[in-house]
């Protein structure tokens, strides 16, 4: 179906979260790695969230606040605003949670983030965009701000007609 051009790389993207229950977004501009002439598209390997306060050393718990909850999905369309699990734009997500006694959870929202470690295995982009969004639930403690760096694993591939030609549709359908 694919092959490959590169090897795996890492591409990264910080969002801040300033308000509770306001979408916050950032992108991630795939225009150097996508080529619709060449049927070159990027493969995503894995996605990993990073979640940190207001700093980098500052205590996670104490931006979000006890019994809060930070939310960030990772489509290959503008939805506008947090999706549901069976939208065909959603590449990854995750949730960071705490408890009243200052448990932190993290959780992938059970969407498989990781696609496998096969050379075959991931998830194809054929848009020029990745959109992030993140959303903090509740409240945000002192200081009021949570930072979540998002790491996408990819290569570039090269697809057939008939492979890209189907990606592109899906990803199209995906608009509607």
């Amino acid at each position: 179906m694919a092959t490959k051009k590169t090897s795996i790389f890492t591409l990264t993207e910080r969002v801040t979260i300033t308000a509770a229950a306001t979408d916050t977004f950032a992108t991630i501009d795939l225009g150097s790695y996508v080529d619709v002439g060449d049927r070159q598209a990027l493969q995503v390997h894995s996605v990993d969230f990073i979640y940190q306060g207001e700093d980098p050393s500052s205590d996670v718990v104490a931006n979000i606040g006890n019994g809060g909850e930070v939310k960030v999905q990772v489509t290959d369309l503008n939805r506008g605003q947090m999706v549901f699990a069976d939208d065909r734009a959603l590449v990854a997500s995750g949730t960071l949670a705490t408890d009243g006694q200052g448990g932190i959870y993290n959780t992938l929202d059970l969407y498989p983030d990781n696609f496998g470690k096969g050379s075959d295995d991931g998830r194809y982009v054929v848009n020029d965009t990745l959109y992030i969004t993140a959303n903090s639930v509740l409240v945000l403690g002192t200081p009021g701000s949570i930072n979540v760096t998002v790491r996408v694993n990819a290569s570039i591939v090269s697809l057939t007609a008939k492979d890209f030609m189907a990606i592109a549709i899906q990803s199209t359908a995906a608009d509607n």
